[in-house]
């Protein structure tokens, strides 16, 4: 075979024997003998995507919601330009993807032949690994260097800190096999016997270091963004009555969380008279400027990586999440101060008054929302979280949606929320909450749903497309559409007066419009009593609730003054 297929089947059957199972390709000329591979390949599921951004977004929802490096492929030029967001998004939130751009090869570069550009270390410090994988030759060694390389290339996804990989792949002609190819292979292209990797990896470090924790009355357990298990955190704030609080990301917004902890840090009163002498934190939390204030007033603030949980391959080296810059501790794990017991937990003045604000707080919370039956952004966040099944998957857009989710959603048991928090863009949206819902129902999961509002919607419609054939998720979109950009509507941007062309930016655009283009179903929803029906269904569709982004910043509003005042009355 030539040179150019040789290099792709091996590659891919390298990955595969690995453990790719998930690939996505955006249509492209200099990639078609990888894309052939894939293809050709029977334990791979091939996704393809005409827009190269969706198509690197499809790939990290698919990664995100797997826990397992996926493939994304695409030609080169432009191409390769188009996957930087998604690549940058699986950089700073830690998850494996593998992206292989074709390329000329070095004689056609700088001449000013078509659709080439300098694609050699494209995504700068963003990948844990780059290589200019060489264009293929039929000589000696050229076997054990790609297979090598894809062994490498898989484990380093994987790493202390997982993370994308670049391999840049030059092809020349002939792209495609050709039935009277002459050219002879000095080796076999064969891999290891029975399947086996060309470089088997084994995982041999011991449990993390546990940093032992002082005991303190006045601690708080902070949970931020991060796929990591929060079992360890709820189980230590039961035994310290140190209350927990949870970015819905974290997934430790669980029974057993304050709920309205983003109200209560927004409260001069409840946070002049709470100030912490601990706070324990794990993941990025980064979500509210409140709770990052909180974070400078800790008088000691012990940060848990979130890498080295469940990964004690993972270096503290590798990174951490510090945004106040107040970490006075960087460890590996921890471990309850010494004297608690699950027999006797600990509870205290400091963990009473936190649990009496929470009951407080969520009962005017509650009130504020239930208090109109047209459905409301904040009431919309508090009413899908509660009505999804256990084992359902929600996917959470970066702007007001996750805030929203903050700000009402209950604790509870029983679903996975995920969302790209790693450089919080409105990039590529829908397509990685298409591919985490594929992920999340090919192994046998629950339904999935996203929470997007209007502008993410428009700016990812193309993840909507799918070809015939292609595989299509069970998945709910639903839309708030306020006309424009709704978090602007509460930041200091709001009184300027040309808000509304610079930040508001109205689009006009009805989702309808956009479900009919892309070929999906589309509801309206505009009472309370109207979700449950409406969440209902199958395959791929559009949930519309539209809203004025004005009523919805007074709705925030007043529910922080009602909470203000009813912490007023139990302090």
């Amino acid at each position: 075979m030539n040179p150019s297929t040789a290099l792709a089947r091996v590659l891919v059957d390298e990955l595969a024997r690995c453990g790719l199972t998930e690939a996505v390709i955006a249509p492209g000329s200099r990639s078609t003998p990888l894309a052939l591979a894939l293809a050709a390949h029977r334990d791979i599921r091939v996704h393809v995507r005409i827009d190269e951004r969706s198509a690197s977004f499809l790939a990290l929802g698919l990664a995100r919601a797997s826990r397992t490096p996926v493939a994304v492929v695409c030609t080169s030029g432009t191409a390769a330009a188009n996957f930087h967001p998604a690549v940058l998004e699986a950089d700073q939130s830690g998850m494996p993807l593998l992206v292989l751009t074709a390329d000329r090869p070095p004689e056609l570069r700088g001449t000013g032949a078509n659709q080439t550009v300098d694609q050699i270390g494209l995504y700068g410090s963003a990948v844990r690994m780059f290589t200019e994988v060489g264009v293929p030759e039929p000589i000696h060694g050229m076997v054990a260097y790609w297979r090598s390389l894809a062994g490498r290339a898989w484990a380093s996804a994987l790493g202390g800190r997982p993370g994308p990989v670049h391999l840049n792949v030059a092809f020349r002609d002939p792209l495609t096999p050709e039935e009277d190819d002459q050219v002879s292979w000095p080796e076999s292209l064969e891999g290891r016997p029975d399947q086996e990797p060309w470089t088997r990896g084994q995982r041999c470090w011991g449990e993390p270091e546990t940093f032992p924790l002082p005991m303190v009355e006045r601690g708080v357990i902070v949970c931020g963004d991060g796929d990591y298990d929060p079992d360890p955190f709820l189980r230590l704030a039961e035994l310290t009555g140190w209350p927990l609080l949870a970015e819905p990301t974290s997934n430790a917004r669980r029974v057993g969380a304050i709920s309205t902890y983003r109200q209560l840090l927004a409260s001069p009163r409840f946070m002049a008279e709470h100030v912490p002498e601990l706070v324990v934190s794990v993941g990025r939390p980064n979500l509210s400027r409140q709770l990052l204030a909180f974070l400078r007033k800790a008088e000691r603030h012990v940060v848990v990586t979130a890498e080295t949980v469940g990964n004690p391959a993972a270096s503290l080296a590798d990174g951490y999440s510090d945004p106040a810059r107040t970490a006075t501790d960087v460890v590996a794990a921890v471990g309850p101060p010494h004297g608690t017991s699950s027999e006797m937990p600990r509870r205290t003045v400091w963990s009473r008054t936190w649990w009496r604000a929470e009951e407080a707080a969520r009962a005017a919370v509650d009130r504020m929302l239930e208090a109109d039956e047209a459905l409301s952004e904040p009431r919309l966040a508090r009413d899908l979280v509660s009505q999804l099944d256990t084992g359902s998957l929600l996917f959470a857009g970066s702007s007001m949606p996750i805030r929203d989710l903050d700000a009402t959603m209950k604790a509870r048991d029983g679903i996975r929320l995920i969302g790209n928090r790693g450089v919080s863009g409105i990039d590529g949206t829908v397509s990685t909450a298409v591919g985490a819902a594929l992920a999340h129902q090919g192994v046998g999961q629950g339904k999935a749903f996203a929470l997007l509002g209007d502008l993410a919607l428009l700016h990812d419609q193309n993840g909507l497309i799918m070809g015939p054939g292609e595989p299509r998720p069970d998945l709910a979109i639903v839309v708030v559409n306020n006309n424009g950009g709704g978090i602007f509507s509460g930041l200091e941007q709001a009184g300027h007066p040309d808000f509304e062309r610079f930040f508001g930016t109205p689009h006009g655009v009805s989702m309808e419009h956009v479900a009919a283009m892309a070929g999906i179903s589309h509801t309206r929803v505009e009472w309370v009593s109207d979700l449950p029906k409406a969440l209902l269904g199958e395959g791929l569709r559009l949930v519309e609730v539209c809203t004025s982004r004005d009523d919805s910043a007074a709705l925030r509003r007043r529910m922080q003054e009602a909470v203000d005042h009813s912490v007023e009355q139990i302090l």
